[in-house]
């Protein structure tokens, strides 16, 4: 077993390497560096913490199972970005109905210079979670994740096409529904 405080100092791809060795410690250091992504992708997708949690806790233990399958840290947050979006879809689909996640329990942001709508933010929230699983997956690795159509079609292994058909119908369907909140 290697000190604590020698993985914890070791490089990245060092410390995939001793967690793929059977260090214990090297895991839980790659855990915490990565965990923070993956609940932050299936809080969103989700709208549920205790639904996020769980599905964290199944990342950890696929995680666990393939490290041996991982060859670098690049492809470690690849295969994280995969394996919960994947999760979340399965989840989506298993639940067949949309979580709703009060205001007061969406964690904060940095401060903004400008003035929240909450009014908006209640209603894209809303329409975003009636959006198809898949297609809720990519707005939120876009939006919230700021990834690129690139990385999210690597990260869901589509097509480059299909993840911007998805943003463009999503973000059709969002202009719609906001248009339509003005509407008798």
């Amino acid at each position: 077993m290697i000190p604590a405080a020698q993985v914890l100092s070791a490089d990245h791809d060092d410390t995939l390497a001793l967690a793929r060795g059977g260090d214990a410690t090297a895991f839980a250091v790659l855990v915490r560096r990565h965990q923070a992504m993956f609940f932050s992708l299936a809080l969103h997708v989700l709208r549920s913490r205790a639904a996020a949690e769980d599905l964290a806790q199944d990342v950890f233990l696929e995680l666990y199972r393939n490290l041996w399958n991982l060859e670098s840290t690049a492809h470690l947050v690849s295969w994280l970005r995969r394996v919960t979006g994947h999760r979340c879809i399965d989840e989506l689909r298993r639940l067949r109905h949309r979580w709703e996640l009060p205001m007061d329990e969406v964690p904060e942001r940095g401060a903004s210079a400008r003035p929240r709508d909450l009014f908006l933010e209640g209603r894209l929230q809303q329409l975003v979670a009636r959006l198809p699983p898949r297609a809720r997956v990519v707005m939120v690795l876009r939006y919230q994740e700021e990834l690129e159509p690139s990385e999210i079609a690597d990260a869901l292994q589509m097509p480059v096409n299909t993840v911007k058909s998805h943003l463009r119908r999503s973000l059709a369907v969002l202009r719609a529904g906001l248009l339509k909140v003005g509407q008798p």
